[in-house]
């Protein structure tokens, strides 16, 4: 699609906001393992920001979904994939079954303050025995009166720490697992909710990742995103939306990978020229861009899909499965260019590196992709 002068601003904004009050403070939040996600969320809630593309009704600005992949794209110039990815959680992650299918109480009480960035939002899907296999997850919810008591454990958590609210989805039934979950908004300062543990990883340091405990955690059934044993079906949706932000996301952090290595090449010397004066860096940044411009063609096809309300599960998954294995392949290739200095913890390219592995695994590992696609095709095996 043809992006519009006002796409091109938003564009500028959101650089803008992340060079002023984000990357300079980068570094320092990386060394922390952890960043202020309700004063970040806060100053880009009140650009607009967390709900370019949500309802007006509760504080979003109620643009068409191409507006929110402009920000899931630009917020690549963000020099920390954990931040990018804490934020595309709260927008694109744990909010669009609420906003969907929740109540109008519900999304009051926690869309809004999600959208200004008042309250930080994350998503409990995975646990320590169920990863991509939503399908297994073990966590209970059972009905007492006007309540539901939930019992369970969840891992990989963005956002755990600091989280005012987590979308949950737990079993609510006892039929097939396709149709006996429900999604629930459970605040993380309920009685019963524990953070377990902050989980250390390889990249994304300044996301906070945990896992967390429910135990005998009592909220109002009011709290049920939508139908009850809906929350599979609900939960597919919102991974829709995660993959292709995800997909987005990576190409704006793949743009940058392959701009700072030509800056950096330009200026190194080696044998009396520069890195990029070599022939064979010239072709390699060039078929990089190449492939670049292929998957952003996917994500767009994606993304005009959503906006005429088609369901985009194929591509999205697609989408995911190439900006996965193509932001691996240029971050490496980048970082072969700069030498010593990309394997240093000081280059930009080896956090690059680090981050991007995870596309690969969260929402859905690459093999997921594939199992899904090849159903698509009729090859898949049960």
């Amino acid at each position: 699609m043809k992006l519009t002068h006002e796409h091109e601003e938003l564009r500028r904004s959101v650089h803008a906001w992340i060079d002023d009050k984000v990357n300079p403070h980068v570094d320092e939040w990386e060394a922390a393992g952890i960043y202020p996600a309700h004063e970040v969320m806060g100053s880009f809630g009140k650009l607009g920001m967390l709900g370019v593309s949500k309802t007006e009704a509760y504080g979003g600005l109620g643009l068409d979904f191409s507006y929110a992949a402009v920000v899931a794209e630009a917020l690549g110039q963000l020099k920390s994939g954990g931040i990018s990815m804490s934020i595309g959680v709260q927008t694109d992650m744990c909010t669009p079954a609420l906003e969907k299918h929740g109540s109008d109480a519900l999304r009051e009480e926690f869309l809004r303050p999600a959208i200004s960035g008042e309250y930080v939002g994350c998503i409990g899907v995975s646990e320590p025995g169920s990863g991509s296999d939503v399908a297994s997850v073990k966590t209970t919810a059972r009905k007492d009166g006007d309540d539901y008591v939930i019992n369970g454990t969840k891992m990989w958590i963005t956002n755990g720490m600091q989280a005012d609210f987590c979308c949950l989805l737990a079993n609510t039934g006892d039929g097939p697992a396709h149709r006996n979950k429900s999604l629930i908004v459970v605040p993380m300062k309920t009685r019963g909710v524990e953070v377990a543990r902050k989980i250390e990883k390889i990249g994304m340091n300044s996301s906070d990742t945990t896992q967390l405990f429910f135990d005998d955690v009592r909220v109002p059934r009011s709290n049920r995103i939508g139908e009850e044993n809906m929350g599979f079906i609900y939960q597919m949706e919102q991974f829709q939306m995660e993959r292709l932000w995800a997909a987005l996301n990576s190409a704006g952090i793949m743009q940058r990978a392959i701009d700072c290595t030509i800056d950096y090449t330009r200026q190194r010397q080696a044998f009396g020229k520069s890195i990029l004066d070599n022939q064979w860096v010239n072709f390699r940044i060039a078929e990089m861009q190449s492939e670049l411009e292929s998957l952003n063609a996917l994500n767009w096809r994606g993304v005009e899909m959503v906006m005429r309300g088609e369901d985009a599960t194929r591509i999205a998954t697609m989408a995911k499965l190439k900006a996965g294995r193509l932001v691996r392949e240029i971050a490496d290739s980048c970082l072969q260019f700069w030498g010593g200095m990309g394997y240093s913890d000081d280059s930009e390219i080896s956090r690059i590196y680090r981050d991007a592995r995870l596309t690969s695994i969260g929402g859905g590992a690459d093999e997921v992709m594939l199992r899904i696609l090849t159903k698509y095709m009729g090859i898949g095996a049960d």
